[in-house]
C-alpha cells in the first residue's frame, strides 16, 4: 500500500502564522501608535494608494477583483504570509539605520515562540530519519565592545531538507528543527543541524493567486532563521544563507544582504560554518 504524506496547504499554514502572532504580545504591537501618528500614516498609505489609481486608470473590474483578493486575504488568514514577504522587508530596512550590531532581516512566517531550550553545544530536535546533510552552526555572542555575552540565546529555526517547517506541515513533528540554544560562560554555542532546502511560499491560497497573475516566482533561498538576545541588549533577528545557493538574487521576499552570506566548508560528514553576533546595549 503507498502512504502520502500530508503537504501543508496555505490555509493551514495562515492559520498557524496567526495564532502565533495573536498568542505573542511583542508581534501585537505593546504600544499604541498616537492619534497623530496613525493619521499621518494611514492618509499616506491611502494617499499612495489614490496617485496609483490615477496614473494606472484602475477600472470598476480591477476594483472588484483587489476587493475580492483582500477579502480572500483575511478569510484565509494569509495577511502574516503577505506582510512578511512583501511588506517586512522595508520595515526591517527603516529600523536598520539606527542600529548597530549584526545586521537583521526580516523575521518571516514561520517563528514560533518557547520552544525547548538546549546548551551551548546541542542538536537540534529532529527525526531519527531526518533527511539532509549535517551542518554544524558555530559562533559567539558578543557586545560592541568585544565582551562576550554568556547566557545569551539563539533562538534557531528552519525548513527542513524538503522545505518544510515544523508547526506548519502536519507530517513533522512539533519543535522539529527548532530550540533555543544558551550560550556558555565565553558567550560560544554549538549547534549541529542539517542544511536546509531552497522552498516555496505557499501558493494555494490568494497569495499564491496574486503570485501567479503578476508573473512572479514564489521562491526563497535555503536559510537559518535566528534571533539572539541578552539581557541590557537589542535583540538580533535574522536570517544566514548560503553562498552560491538558488535564489539568493532574486528572493521572493526580498530579505537577503551580502552580509548574512554564510560559505560552509565541506567536513568528513556534512559541512561546518562559523558566524558570531554582535549585540548593542538596548
Amino acid at each position: 500500500m503507498t502512504t502520502t504524506t500530508p503537504s501543508p496547504t496555505a490555509a493551514g499554514s495562515g492559520a498557524n502564522a496567526s495564532e502565533a502572532f495573536r498568542a505573542s504580545s511583542e508581534r501585537r504591537g505593546a504600544a499604541a501608535a498616537s492619534q497623530e501618528r496613525t493619521d499621518r500614516v494611514v492618509r499616506r498609505v491611502l494617499e499612495a494608494i489614490y496617485q496609483v489609481v490615477r496614473e494606472e486608470e484602475v477600472t470598476y473590474p480591477e476594483f472588484q477583483a483587489a476587493k475580492r483578493w483582500l477579502m480572500d486575504v483575511g478569510e484565509g488568514g494569509e495577511w502574516p504570509l503577505f506582510l512578511d514577504v512583501f511588506v517586512e522587508h522595508e520595515i526591517e530596512k527603516v529600523a536598520a539605520r539606527t542600529q548597530e550590531g549584526t545586521a537583521g532581516t526580516i523575521e518571516g512566517p514561520y517563528y514560533l515562540p518557547a520552544q525547548t531550550r538546549l546548551p551551548a553545544a546541542a542538536t537540534l530536535p529532529m527525526r531519527e530519519d531526518e533527511k539532509g546533510e549535517k551542518l554544524l552552526f558555530t559562533g559567539q555572542v558578543r557586545d560592541l565592545d568585544g565582551t562576550p555575552l554568556a547566557g545569551a540565546e539563539v533562538d534557531f529555526w528552519q525548513a527542513d531538507a524538503d522545505g518544510y517547517y515544523s508547526g506548519f506541515a502536519p507530517h513533522l513533528p512539533d519543535g522539529n528543527l527548532r530550540a533555543v540554544v544558551v550560550t556558555d560562560d565565553q558567550g560560544r554555542f554549538e549547534i549541529t543541524s542539517i542544511k536546509p532546502a531552497p522552498y516555496q511560499i505557499p501558493t494555494d491560497g490568494p497569495t499564491g493567486a496574486l503570485i501567479a497573475a503578476a508573473g512572479w516566482h514564489p521562491w526563497r533561498p535555503a536559510h537559518l532563521h535566528l534571533m539572539v538576545r541578552a539581557d541590557g541588549h537589542r535583540q538580533v533577528t535574522t536570517q544566514l544563507y548560503f553562498t552560491g545557493g538558488e535564489w539568493l538574487d532574486n528572493d521572493v521576499a526580498t530579505a537577503t544582504k551580502d552580509e548574512l552570506i554564510l560559505d560552509p566548508a565541506p567536513t568528513a560528514d556534512g559541512w561546518a560554518v562559523e558566524y558570531d553576533f554582535v549585540l548593542e546595549r538596548a
